[in-house]
């Protein structure tokens, strides 16, 4: 018998590691985003002149301001969605995106390049301005984020090919729109990859812990059931 999803809740409730695990990897999370509204300050400040690129110099221009800013959004409240109805999965995503948010703001601290002459203006960034000014750009979250929950989610085979397939779509929109130079597309996944083991090491406890399977799964609804890969 399949257990209702506030059954499950319960279960997550009952163990402090989770309650735990949530909250220490909120506050992680939280402190990243500090670190990096200040990091891309500074590369803004410290932004230099452009550079030439062998791919954005034979490549069109391209008006996908809106799939920039609004693709993400999509994509974060289908993973917002989907992570509601595996909650043993939160802490260690969150403490993936946070460490992966302090790294590239160490990246981006690092590396100074102004960004490609004649990309997209975009008009309003709203809350996404907090997480880029256009000037932090090695390297780039659009592809490496997505990228990093696929290989959170890797055992859940229509989540994984999803993530896979948003992080090549959105490295393609922000080379269509020059908002990024393709070193910083191409080492994403390397860099991600990197993120993703270091994560594995200081947070093995948690993802051993949490790996742990429920006796049996929420039925979620039938889109996000087919994500989840539960069964009618």
């Amino acid at each position: 018998m399949n257990l209702s999803l506030s059954e499950k809740y319960k279960l997550c409730f009952k163990d402090r590691k989770f309650i735990f695990s949530v909250i220490g990897g909120f506050l992680f999370l939280a402190t990243s985003i500090v670190i990096a509204f200040f990091a891309i300050m500074y590369a803004t400040e410290s932004a230099s002149q452009p550079v030439t690129d062998i791919i954005l110099n034979n490549i069109p221009l391209f008006d996908v301001d809106g799939l920039f800013i609004y693709g993400p959004l999509v994509f974060w409240f289908i993973i917002f969605v989907y992570l509601i109805f595996e909650p043993k999965k939160i802490p260690f995503s969150l403490n993936s995106i946070a460490l992966f948010t302090l790294i590239r703001s160490a990246a981006i601290s690092l590396t100074h390049i102004g960004p490609f002459m004649g990309n997209v203006q975009i008009s309003s960034l709203g809350v996404l301005g907090v997480f880029t000014s256009g000037n932090d750009l090695f390297f780039s979250g659009h592809t490496g984020l997505p990228f990093l929950m696929a290989l959170i989610l890797w055992d859940k085979k229509p989540m994984r090919y999803f993530c896979l397939a948003a992080s090549v779509f959105f490295g393609a929109v922000v080379l269509m729109a020059r908002l990024h130079y393709s070193i910083d597309v191409f080492a994403a996944f390397f860099i991600t990859y990197t993120i993703f083991k270091i994560t594995e090491k200081l947070f093995k406890k948690i993802k051993k812990h949490f790996s742990r399977p429920f006796k049996s799964f929420p039925r979620a609804p039938r889109f996000f059931s087919l994500f989840s890969g539960s069964r009618r």
